[in-house]
């Protein structure tokens, strides 16, 4: 006679788990709520790593103490600022400007060169008419009341609202100045004192994990200074190009277009496709054989900065698949607004150090050995 085993029944929350329970579900919620002064600590943090690297290299070169060399750092990045204000953000603004006037021009340009070759394509298909595809023609290319062809209401419209909204950026000035301030302000605090700080942070996980936990942070330091120091050489490295590459083609407003593409390239995969947007606009009113061409010289560039000049200035760095940074970006983009695009990447890196070593390390590798094991 078989005996069939019992099944054993799950037992109910007790009143203290369901506690517990509604004591995460509330951390959750308030982080939620919270999610916006959360990524702005965060910019403070990356802002403070990279004053702490500059802090670090000086250091090492120098020989000095740490506030002496807190100090030097400090001078050298008022000094760049200073330079900046007054040699490069004028003429930058005042090419980037110009660049903004020639958009819709451009795109009258561009909008002229499709209506040719769609006529051309439906006399060849329909003979001399403009047969069925005139609809698509009239649908981009609108008259004026003398009847000759411009950009179509509908599409001017879209282009004056769009510049609106590109020039209403600038408003809420006072909010912006003061998150500057507030980051700034941490990122500042941090940098005086990092390792008090990453006391305070390791005192908040239980005691038998601390040692641990604190090795952890550190990674994640290193990572975010490996990444700042490759992305600035590797934006410097881009903007030269393209500069070199836009003076050798002739193509106007080349400042604005080089510098905009080395601030750009700081967002991966996003960036350097607005960058593109700018050089060609300018090109086409010369020439549109100018735009093919800064097109393939962006796209000779962007394959250069993959392929050899980023191995070269990362090979420290943490290996981030292009999958992985693209929903990223869309993942921190949906949850933290415009600011979470810029720090994808390094919200990134820092996640991928997290999930490698508190939970792949950590947790599931000691999980598996047991397995093995038993």
């Amino acid at each position: 006679m078989m005996i069939s085993p019992s099944r054993t029944r799950p037992e109910p929350l007790k009143f203290g788990q369901w506690l517990g329970l509604l004591g995460v579900v509330a951390s959750l919620v308030l982080l939620w709520s919270l999610r916006q002064s959360l990524i702005y600590l965060f910019a403070a943090l990356v802002l403070a790593m990279a004053l702490c690297t500059l802090v670090g290299s000086i250091r090492s070169r120098l020989g000095c103490s740490r506030p002496l060399a807190l100090l030097l750092s400090l001078g050298t990045v008022l000094l760049v600022l200073a330079v900046a204000a007054t040699v490069v953000i004028p003429p930058f603004v005042d090419q980037f400007s110009q660049l903004l006037a020639k958009l819709p021009a451009a795109a009258e340009t561009l909008l002229d060169l499709l209506r040719n070759g769609l006529s051309q394509v439906s006399q060849m298909i329909y003979g001399s008419g403009d047969g069925d595809l005139s609809w698509l023609r009239d649908g981009l290319v609108g008259s004026d009341a003398g009847g000759t062809p411009g950009l179509s209401p509908r599409l001017s419209s879209s282009l004056g609202s769009g510049a609106l909204r590109l020039l209403g950026l600038a408003g809420g000035v006072g909010t912006g100045l003061l998150q500057i301030l507030f980051v700034v302000a941490v990122a500042l605090m941090v940098a005086v004192q990092p390792t008090a700080y990453l006391e305070v942070v390791v005192l908040l996980v239980p005691s038998f994990y601390r040692r641990r936990f604190r090795q952890v942070l550190v990674q994640c330091g290193d990572a975010l200074s490996a990444w700042m120091v490759g992305v600035l050489i590797s934006s410097l490295c881009v903007g030269i190009l393209a500069a070199i590459g836009l003076s050798l083609l002739g193509v106007k407003l080349v400042a604005a277009n080089a510098l905009l593409a080395g601030l750009l390239n700081i967002i991966p995969n996003i960036g350097p496709t607005l960058s593109t947007v700018f050089p060609m606009s300018v090109a086409l009113l010369d020439a549109p054989w100018k735009a093919a061409a800064v097109l393939a010289l962006y796209v000779a560039v962007q394959n250069l900065e993959s392929y050899l000049i980023t191995p070269s200035v990362m090979h420290h760095q943490l290996k981030l698949l292009p999958g992985f940074t693209l929903t990223a970006q869309l993942l921190f983009t949906v949850v933290f607004g415009p600011l979470g695009l810029l720090l994808a990447l390094p919200l990134a890196v820092c996640l991928q150090v997290m999930v490698r070593e508190l939970l792949i390390h950590d947790i599931l590798d000691p999980w598996k050995r047991l397995r093995l094991s038993g």
